[in-house]
C-alpha cells in the first residue's frame, strides 16, 4: 500500500513539474508581446527565443519571432520562420497568418514575385481574408512597375551601349582618319622632296648639257680660227733671201734720199 502511495506521488510530481514547464513559455512568450506592444522588439526577441528554448516546437513562439525579427529588418531570419510555420503549423489559421506574414515580409525587400506566391497560399488557406486580397494586387501592380522600370533601365542602357558604341565608332574612324590623313601628309612630303631633288637634278643636268654645250662650242669657234701655214725649209730660205734684197733695195733708196736733200740745203745756202 505504502508502495502504491509513493508511485502515486511520483507520477503527481512529475504531472505538476510538466504543468509547471508548459505555463513557463507561455509566459515567456506573454512578457515578449508585452515588450513587443511597447516598440521594445529586441528585448521582445529575447523573450520568444527563452521560451523556444523551454519548448522548441512551440508555434506561438516561433510565429512571435518572426515577427520580432521582422520589425528588426531581420528579413532572412523571420522568411525562415514564417516559411517554416506556412508548412508546419498545426493549424491551417496559422498556417494562412504565416503565408500572409511572408507575403508582407518578401515585399519589403522588393521581392514581389515570390510575395504573390506566399499570398496565394494564404488565401487558399482563407479565402475570406481581405487584406491578403489586397496586398496581392498591390504586390501585382508593384511587381508590373518593377518590370516597366526594369525594361526602360534595360532599353535606357541598351541606348546608351549604342551611343556608346556609335562614339566608339565615331572615334575610331576619326582615328583612322586622322591616321589617313598623316600617312597622306608624309606621303605629300615625301613626293615633294622627290620632287625637289627630281628638279635639282634636272637642273644639275641642263646646267651640266649647257657647260658641255658651251665647251663644243668654244671647240668649233677655236677650230674655226686661221691656223699658221707650215711652211717648207727651202720656202723659208726664198723668203728670207727676198727680205735680204728688199732691205737693200730699201736702204739704197734711203741712201739716194739722203744725197738729194743734202744737195737742196746746199743750193739754199749759197743763195
Amino acid at each position: 500500500m505504502n508502495r502504491f502511495r509513493g508511485i502515486y506521488i511520483l507520477i503527481l510530481a512529475v504531472f505538476t513539474a510538466l504543468q509547471m514547464f508548459g505555463q513557463s513559455e507561455k509566459k515567456l512568450v506573454r512578457k515578449g508581446n508585452h515588450l513587443y506592444q511597447d516598440g521594445n522588439y529586441q528585448e521582445s526577441e529575447i523573450e520568444y527565443r527563452k521560451a523556444l528554448t523551454k519548448k522548441p516546437e512551440y508555434d506561438k513562439g516561433k510565429f512571435n519571432l518572426g515577427d520580432a525579427m521582422y520589425e528588426q529588418k531581420n528579413y532572412k531570419e523571420s522568411d525562415s520562420l514564417f516559411a517554416g510555420l506556412g508548412e508546419t503549423a498545426t493549424t491551417d489559421e496559422l498556417k494562412a497568418k504565416s503565408w500572409y506574414n511572408l507575403g508582407n515580409s518578401l515585399m519589403e525587400q522588393q521581392k514581389y514575385q515570390e510575395s504573390i506566391e506566399a499570398y496565394k497560399r494564404a488565401l487558399r488557406l482563407n479565402p475570406d481574408d481581405q487584406d491578403a486580397k489586397y496586398n496581392l494586387e498591390y504586390a501585382r501592380k508593384k511587381l508590373k512597375d518593377q518590370q516597366q522600370k526594369q525594361q526602360q533601365n534595360k532599353d535606357k542602357n541598351k541606348d546608351k551601349n549604342k551611343d556608346k558604341n556609335k562614339k566608339d565608332q565615331n572615334k575610331d574612324q576619326n582615328k583612322d582618319q586622322n591616321k589617313k590623313d598623316q600617312d597622306k601628309d608624309k606621303q605629300k612630303d615625301q613626293q615633294d622632296k622627290q620632287d625637289q631633288n627630281k628638279d635639282k637634278q634636272d637642273k644639275q643636268k641642263q646646267d651640266q648639257k649647257k657647260d658641255q654645250n658651251q665647251q663644243g662650242d668654244q671647240q668649233q669657234q677655236k677650230n674655226k680660227q686661221p691656223q699658221p701655214q707650215q711652211i717648207s725649209k727651202e720656202d723659208a730660205k726664198r723668203m728670207l733671201q727676198a727680205l735680204k734684197n728688199d732691205e737693200k733695195k730699201t736702204l739704197k733708196e734711203l741712201q739716194k734720199q739722203k744725197a738729194k736733200a743734202a744737195k737742196t740745203r746746199k743750193s739754199d745756202i749759197d743763195w
